[in-house]
């Protein structure tokens, strides 16, 4: 009895057929380019190709209908010894949605850098590699941001042409939907704070100044700090995974092609929505920490009145203030590096991902290097 799995696999030879021209191989393909059809076929066509040695091949794919990734493997597979061999490569009549897959992949052939070259590097060299690489990214965000502010320019000469809705809408994503995550962490960390102080504090009959300890820790550094990695987190990474899938998708060269710039329609509307909400959100995270401190010194048993009186005493508009010029800095800073991460995406199944994360560690690295310029800053000027 004849199986049945074979009886429904298609000879090769009705898939695949190669013919051979004066100067190309010529691939015809036909049909279903599964699993099921690319076995027989990949080993007929590169048997083919590598005892003619023609330096062209033509693969006509206008025959086929349905195409999953073992297809796209065998169509790159044939670019890839093409691209070994130093012949001619060229598709025809592949189906819009299958080449959208098929261009995912390297359009040189070469799924990455030959590691042989890479372990053959010096100490020295390797230094200077990844000199050369940091010089370059910080070049291309000083080029972004001279653009950013351009886009800026624009929108205060144009802005009825600005996307004001969708400005909102991103606003709502990356503040008021933060809001439950900002409150338990600020909450959080002003009542470890006060707990962590107390007992010392208490061994010189000095607790009460734990108020001082909590709230101007909160509004001058772990209020801003700590509100910013976590947007940089949560809507840093996302707005780099956004971009970055419309990268891959070539929606951002569709908008190019349509004289649309990328900056001031995709960018712009996230850096302003970011800067907006990153004060708003510091404030909150401020109120609930400081609330936190003062829920363990009401527990341990002082009276309102007297942390109240502390706490006027402890704070001032000043301290405020410091914290709050901290938080338009830290929202442009996530909201431009996640969105120039975005557009910095390479092809690949990968690549959104990896944007995802060179935005968060490269949002959190600036974020902290500007807050230590700050604390200079303000220890300089006595503020």
């Amino acid at each position: 009895m004849a199986d049945p799995d074979q009886a429904q696999k298609p000879k090769t030879d009705e898939f695949c057929e190669i013919k051979e021209e004066s100067d190309a191989i010529r691939v015809e393909l036909k049909g279903d380019l599964s699993a099921k059809t690319v076995v027989d076929a990949w080993q007929k066509t590169f048997a083919k190709l590598k005892e003619s040695g023609k330096k062209k091949v033509i693969v006509d794919a206008k025959g086929v209908d349905y195409c999953d990734g073992s297809g796209v493997a065998y169509l790159f597979a044939i670019r890839m010894a093409c691209a070994e061999s130093g012949a001619e490569y060229s598709i025809e009549g592949l189906k819009p949605q299958f080449q959208m897959l098929f261009d995912q992949f390297p359009k040189d052939g070469k799924l990455g850098e030959d590691s042989s070259k890479r372990l053959n590097l010096g100490f020295i060299e390797k230094i200077g590699e990844g000199t050369d690489k940091v010089i370059k990214d910080w070049r291309a965000q000083l080029t972004f941001i001279g653009e950013m502010l351009y886009a800026v320019r624009f929108v205060f000469r144009h802005p009825r042409q600005f996307r004001w809705k969708e400005t909102l809408v991103i606003a709502e994503k990356a503040g008021i939907n933060a809001l439950p995550i900002v409150a338990m962490i600020g909450f959080l960390m002003g009542l470890i704070m006060a707990f962590q102080a107390v007992a010392p504090l208490k061994q010189f009959g000095v607790e009460i100044f734990v108020v001082n300890l909590v709230s101007l820790a909160m509004l001058r550094e772990l209020g801003p700090i700590m509100t910013a990695i976590m947007l940089a987190g949560r809507s840093g990474s996302a707005f780099a995974a956004e971009i970055g899938t419309m990268k891959v998708n070539e929606e951002v060269n569709a908008l190019i092609t349509m004289g649309i710039e990328p900056v001031p329609f995709l960018a712009l509307p996230r850096m302003l929505a970011a800067t907006a909400m990153m004060p708003v959100l510091t404030m909150y995270a401020n109120l609930v920490g400081i609330a936190g401190g003062m829920l363990v010194m009401l527990s341990l048993g002082h009276p309102w009145a007297e942390l109240y009186t502390q706490l006027t005493q402890a704070v001032g508009l000043h301290d405020v203030f410091a914290g709050l010029i901290k938080t338009f800095v830290f929202g442009t800073i996530v909201a431009s590096i996640g969105v120039l991460r975005g557009l910095q995406t390479s092809s690949g199944a990968t690549a959104v991902g990896e944007s995802a994360t060179r935005a968060v560690v490269s949002g959190i690295f600036l974020i902290v290097f500007v807050d230590a310029l700050f604390s200079i800053v303000f220890y300089v000027l006595d503020i």
